[in-house]
């Protein structure tokens, strides 16, 4: 009698799966360059492409840096502050979102995902099971350097994930699938191996991708670190690279000598002076020529580096308009100091950028914890469906001004004055306005008892004056 053995599906990929990471895994080298060199420029680490004309080879290892393209990603990145998440139909029983969150650190690790997303173009979250049953799932930020996702643009969802990592000397990978999360190590002859399969069946890659920018033709998302970004960063690091050049030729005055003999440049016993001694000099002793006249000595004008420091200037506005930030956010002022107004003026487009974003990052964090509800609870309660990150208002008005816009509210009927909307106008964080809910909540009922108390008080008064009219008659 023949036996049929089943297949072994733990030990071994299948043809399909073999071709998705191998199809993903060169779509993320394929992508490295492009990424580790918008990472240079936001850490000042590019190579500076000069032309090889005005620096001579005794200073080819000169590197000057403009922090530029960090201080316009670092801007845009700090006006977005994370304070909760909540039940948008049902903000009172968030409670298990801020378990999550306080898990995870989620309020930190966002700031990681959102700089990764402005710098790359693109960042991702990972959702995996806790410790044990009872543990929150774990959400972790990845770098788009070690993962890459198949993203279906027509049904906006992640068909399948790759994560790259090692394992001390050995390259492993994890391959995340609708229902089942493949855990591999690359073999000796190059082939992968499969270490474990997590069968979770979801029904979805339990994989969010944060895409920066994106455009109907690039759904994979942007950089803020643009190539008119990179352009103007190298054009600015050569006008410096530029000036320190000829502060090591011009720095010191040049002096000329007309109609001096050679013994001027010679020392005592007759030896030609070096020209160091003979610039640092500080007192030219020099000889009558045949005729009577004294030698002619003269300096040419200082280097003034003033012009090095306009064209820096120039770069700067220039910079700031790509970049949609003030220009003193990048050095450059004027001598008359700009006034409060103008300075909010200034940061309009700044704002603007960054209640975008803000936006934009609404729907990946609400699916992160929607994923996160569907491993913990097995299923996604209906008032998850509407899940809103609360964000801290990106502008900078007083705090007298955002008063003033809550009152005005509240005295006109618009929003009542016990409202949640008004303290999030005057601009408490969450923490503040869960201790005003307590305030509120300890207020009510000491006044609920103060009440009951006055209404017992009246009730005894009443029984006195009734036992007593009894006893008169």
């Amino acid at each position: 009698m023949t036996v049929t053995v089943p297949e072994l599906r733990l030990l071994d990929l299948s043809d399909d799966e073999t071709r998705l990471i191998n199809a993903l895994r060169a779509e993320l080298m394929s992508a490295r360059f492009p990424l580790e060199l918008r990472d240079c420029y936001y850490n000042g680490e590019q190579v500076i492409r000069d032309l090889k004309i005005s620096i001579p080879p005794q200073l080819q290892g000169l590197h000057t840096v403009i922090g530029w393209p960090q201080i316009g990603v670092d801007a845009l990145e700090q006006r977005l502050d994370i304070e909760a998440w909540r039940y948008a139909g049902d903000p009172a029983s968030s409670g298990e979102l801020e378990e999550i969150a306080t898990a995870n650190q989620l309020l930190a690790e966002s700031e990681l995902g959102h700089l990764d997303s402005f710098i790359y173009g693109r960042a991702y979250a990972a959702v995996g099971s806790g410790e044990d049953a009872e543990a929150p799932p774990l959400i972790t930020v990845e770098s788009p350097m070690d993962m890459t996702v198949d993203y279906d643009a027509r049904l906006r969802a992640v068909r399948a994930s790759l994560r790259l990592y090692k394992v001390g000397e050995e390259q492993a990978a994890t391959l995340y699938l609708p229902d089942q999360t493949v855990y591999v190590v690359q073999s000796d002859s190059g082939g992968w191996e499969v270490v474990d399969r997590d069968m979770h069946g979801l029904g979805m890659v339990p994989v969010v991708r944060f895409a920066n920018r994106q455009r109907t033709s690039e759904r994979v998302g942007r950089s803020e670190i643009t190539s008119s970004v990179m352009g103007i960063t190298d054009a600015a690091c050569r006008t410096l690279l530029g000036m320190e050049v000829a502060r090591e030729f011009y720095g010191a005055p040049q002096r000329y000598i007309l109609g001096a003999s050679e013994s001027a440049f010679q020392d005592a016993e007759g030896n030609a002076k070096s020209a160091w001694e003979t610039y640092i000099g500080r007192v030219l002793a020099l000889e009558r020529d045949e005729e009577g006249e004294v030698p002619q000595v003269g300096t040419f004008a200082a280097y003034d580096p003033s012009a090095y420091t306009k064209i820096v200037d120039l770069y700067a506005r220039i910079m700031a308009t790509q970049l949609g930030l003030p220009p003193h956010y990048l050095g450059y002022t004027t001598d008359n100091p700009a006034s409060a107004d103008a300075i909010r003026s200034t940061e309009a487009q700044l704002v603007k950028r960054a209640e975008r974003k803000q936006t934009m990052l609404n729907t990946p964090w609400a699916q992160v914890l929607q994923l996160a509800l569907l491993i913990w609870r097995g299923e996604v309660p209906e008032r998850a469906r509407r899940i809103e990150t609360v964000w801290r208002n990106p502008a900078t008005p007083t705090v007298a001004a955002q008063t003033d816009a809550a009152v005005k509210l509240v005295q006109a009927g618009i929003i009542p004055a016990d409202s949640e909307v008004a303290l999030e106008m005057v601009g408490l964080t969450e923490a503040q306005r869960q201790r005003v809910r307590a305030d509120r909540q300890r207020s009510a009922g000491r006044a609920q008892l103060a009440r009951i108390g006055e209404r017992l008080g009246r009730r005894a008064a009443v029984e006195v004056e009734d036992g007593d009219a009894d006893r008169v008659a």
